[in-house]
């Protein structure tokens, strides 16, 4: 364990990799498979997130995000082998759609920084990828497969990670308990709609989000799919009708 990244076992072959002293309460996931160790997500990269994965594995290290936003991105410099779905290659190639400016207010808003992170120095991750991913694919560790779910909403390409021989559900920026964000011109509310109803039909027993509290049940899903929903009866469910809280999140669009 390190002063910044705090390390949780969900069992013996997976990890949580968790960045608690920023305001997004980041977690990267650490699974390790026969073959191959599967990084998802790398943090913010204000602190080596290698450092902490080579203490945790000793196998050859894939890195896969759920999507391309610097919280998500920022260790990918560290590990050369990784994945990104084929609607946010553009993104890693000079597209993004914040400024540099925009993306280092939010690195340094309300976080206990280390003493020598200077975010002047702070970089959006380009790169090209050893791999684009589609729907449906197989990421195959060797013991371990996890199925690529193309889950957009919240970023064109945003997926999650569903390891069915587990019941895991790696849901990113999809589902967590906190204020849901589908108010950026590149989300889009409806089609947010329509992954969580994807994800809520699937037999998960256990929901692993990119932020915030790990203490988070399946039936959050069958939540979210209903709130969705009343705000599409509503005529809500659209850019600008603002926020709407509910029991353990909020949904801003």
């Amino acid at each position: 364990m390190s002063d910044w990244f705090t390390i949780d076992h969900i069992d013996h072959d997976t990890y949580i990799i968790s960045e608690y002293k920023h305001w997004e309460e980041t977690h990267a996931y650490l699974l390790n498979g026969e073959d191959y160790s599967l990084l998802i997500d790398t943090g913010l990269g204000i602190m080596n997130i290698h450092n902490e994965v080579i203490k945790l594995t000793d196998k050859p290290i894939i890195a896969v995000a759920t999507h391309i936003h610097w919280d998500h991105i920022g260790g990918h410099k560290y590990f050369p082998n990784f994945y990104v779905h084929e609607d946010e290659v553009n993104w890693l190639t000079g597209e993004f759609p914040l400024t540099m400016e925009q993306i280092k207010e939010f690195v340094v808003e309300r976080c206990e920084l280390p003493e020598d992170f200077n975010v002047d120095n702070y970089e959006f991750f380009q790169g090209v990828a050893t791999r684009v991913l589609k729907d449906n694919d197989e990421i195959d560790i060797g013991g371990r497969s996890i199925q690529v779910l193309h889950t957009p909403g919240h970023s064109p390409g945003h997926m999650c990670f569903y390891e069915k021989s587990k019941g895991y559900l790696f849901t990113g920026d999809l589902v967590y308990k906190d204020t849901l964000f589908a108010y950026y011109p590149s989300t889009d509310p409806k089609a947010y709609l329509t992954s969580i109803e994807r994800i809520a039909a699937l037999p998960v027993k256990r929901v692993f989000p990119a932020h915030h509290d790990l203490d988070i049940q399946p039936s959050i899903l069958e939540d979210m799919k209903i709130a969705f929903n009343q705000l599409k009866i509503e005529g809500k469910l659209h850019h600008g009708s603002g926020i709407f809280e509910y029991n353990d999140f909020a949904i801003w669009i």
